[in-house]
Parts: C-alpha cells; structure tokens; sequence
C-alpha cells in the first residue's frame, strides 16, 4: 500500500526534496520514464537527515538516456542495469528497475526488468524499500511498512531468505542498526544469528566490512557482528577501535593509513609490531627512526593508540629528515661499490638525526668514517 507522507516521521517530503541538489536535473533528464527515489535516500529524509543522502534512482525502463542527458562520467554496469553518473556537482545511482533470484546462497544475483514493486520487493530492509516518485506530486510508496519501522526504531527483513540469499546483508545490518542506534526485529535477529558469510566471495565480504570500518561510530557494529556469531571481535577490539578512529581522523595521522584498514586491524587484533613499538623509549631520534622506519602505517597507528608517544615526532619531524649527500658522494670519495656505502649512508643520516651531523661537509665526514670502519662486531 502506499502511504501520504504527511503522517509519516520527518520533513515534509516536498520541501525534503528541494534540499537534494541534481535531483531536479535528473526529473528533467527522465521525462516521461517513470523514475523514483529510492532506499537509503528516502529513509533519511524521512529521519530528517536528507542532506547526507546519497542519490539512488530507479527507472522504469533503460538508464542509459537519462545518463546520456545528464552528461559527465558515467560508469555502466550491464549486468544489473545500473549507471553512476558524476556530472560537475551531481552524482547519483540510476538502476533499471529489477527483479532478482538467487542461484544458490551468497551468490550474486541473476536480474530481469521489472516493475518498482518487485524491485522494493528485493531489498534488504524495510526502511530501505520506500520510493517516491520524481514526477507529479510527491508522495511515498511504502508498501512494506518501512515508515512504520523508522518510527519503531526497527530493522525488518522482507523475507526469511534474505541473510541466505545476501549474507553480506547481516553486516549491512550492524551497520545501520549501529549507525542510526535501532533494533532488529525478533525474526531479523533470529534469522541474522543463522546467516553463513561463508557462502559469500572473501572480496565482497572485505567490501561490506570496509563499508563498516567508514561509518563514523564503527564499534557498535563489528560488537553487533561478534554478538551475532559472524565476526570475532578480538579482546579490547572495540576500546582500540574508538582510538583509532580519534587518531586517524585528522592530519597527520589521517595522512599515515587508510580508517577501514586499520579500524578493520584493531577489530581482529591484527597488530603486527604495534606492541613492541608501544613498549620502546626511543633514546634518540636515530633510533627512534631505526625502529619505526620498517612498520606499516596500520602497525604506527595502533602502536599510537597504544602508548608510543614518540610517534609523533617521528610523524611530524624525524622521518622528514634526509641527507645532502648521496651514495655517488661516497664513491667520488674513494669508497667502492657495495654494503659500505649504505653503512656510511645510514651511519651518517643517523648522526643528523641526533644533532651530530650539520650540513653537507659534515654528513661526508661521518659517512665516509663508517664506510671505512668496515661493518663492525657481528
């Protein structure tokens, strides 16, 4: 059934619309196709929060004109009928409206033109299966109960198939259900215990993790995950992921790692030389430098998060120093091909960290007294 949007949570639906740039381009760029708003964008501006809203379309028909009149870079997906269009400031979603059947569980589906209605049928939530339409007078189209559920606060699923068909649906699950703090429904939460992301690609399942690992709050949801039964949440996995998220998420440790592999790291304790890093009091810049130099930005973050304070002068100065000098100095000098000359090059770069060495002549000095003292006690 449909529903008006005037008794519905939320702006009203006009007004919510008009605060969506692009979408009138796109209503002209359709004409007479029937074309619709649809998931995530319609669940938001019916919570009030339509200005983060990505832009997911549906057409009754071929997507491909209306990319075509809307210009810009358009990335087609022949396959399940879909187009993302990026057209100066507008960037939006076209799909064919699609019925989908799965082959077997977790895999891929096999698609076929359809009416809105199977396509909102597909779905994996409620609250991600309303429509409204682009043309003629807004209205939404909710005929599964989803604005019911958003007052409810509520994830539904549409069938009791829907963790077989689509596992990665279960950590779309934590994912809003800690992003927007609702809760599953009894049959979501019984089915959701049952789902196997076993059947699913490792690909797709590291895709909908990173997905996770973005959300602004992560930690709730990979603590769903672990609860659930689908992801082991290491020990204190879920305290070291809210670190992490507060150091990653400004210069110049944002600049160090990328949030999903790390925050994805912390959740399964995959930490790497992290604690041994944490453990160090560097005595000097040189080795300080000695000891970090080797580590992955993931391992530096964690090890951060973990009590290596020095870190940061390594960020924010020691590992921005460099020499004047290079290997074709040493070799004009005398010194032969070979381990000597990283020896001095180290030894020498090592010196200017700590204050030792100062300027061009200096570093020379010190690189050509350790290329010549030969390699030292073993």
């Amino acid at each position: 059934m449909e529903h008006d949007a005037e008794h519905k949570p939320g702006r009203d639906l006009a007004e919510a619309l008009a605060r969506l740039d692009g979408l009138d381009r796109i209503r002209d760029a359709a004409g007479d196709t029937p074309a619709y708003l649809v998931g995530g964008a319609v669940r938001d501006i019916l919570l009030g929060d339509g200005e983060r809203s990505d832009i997911d379309v549906v057409v009754e028909g071929e997507v491909g004109p209306i990319a075509e009149r809307l210009g810009g870079e358009t990335l087609r997906h022949e396959r399940f009928g879909t187009a993302k269009v990026t057209a100066g400031e507008l960037t939006a979603d076209l799909a064919a409206a699609r019925a989908e059947t799965y082959a077997r569980p977790g895999a891929l589906p096999d698609v076929k033109p359809a009416a809105l209605a199977d396509d909102l049928a597909r779905r994996d939530f409620t609250v991600n299966a309303m429509a409204v339409p682009l043309q003629g007078e807004p209205r939404l189209i909710d005929p599964h109960g989803g604005a019911a559920d958003l007052e409810a606060r509520r994830l539904s699923v549409l069938h009791d198939r829907s963790f077989v068909d689509d596992p990665t649906r279960a950590v779309r699950a934590a994912r809003y259900a800690a992003r927007l703090r609702f809760d599953l429904d009894p049959t979501a939460e019984t089915l959701v215990r049952e789902a196997d992301l076993g059947t699913v690609s490792e690909d797709r399942r590291e895709a909908e993790l990173q997905r996770l690992a973005r959300e602004d709050s992560p930690r709730r949801g990979f603590e769903l995950l672990d609860e659930w039964g689908l992801f082991a949440l290491h020990d204190h996995g879920g305290e070291l992921i809210d670190l992490v998220v507060d150091l990653v998420s400004e210069p110049p440790w944002s600049d160090v790692t990328h949030r999903p592999a790390v925050v994805l790291a912390a959740a399964r304790g995959e930490v790497g030389c992290a604690p041994r890093l944490a453990s160090l009091r560097p005595e000097s810049p040189s080795e300080g430098v000695e000891e970090a130099s080797g580590a992955s930005g993931v391992e530096l973050a964690i090890a951060r998060v973990m009590g290596a304070r020095w870190l940061d002068d390594y960020l924010a100065d020691w590992r921005h120093v460099g020499l004047e000098i290079t290997g074709e100095d040493l070799i004009a000098a005398g010194v032969a091909e070979g381990p000597a000359l990283g020896r001095g090059l180290r030894a020498a770069l090592a010196r200017k960290l700590d204050g030792e060495a100062a300027g061009r002549e200096a570093e020379l000095a010190a690189a050509l007294e350790a290329a010549r003292a030969g390699p030292g006690p073993a």
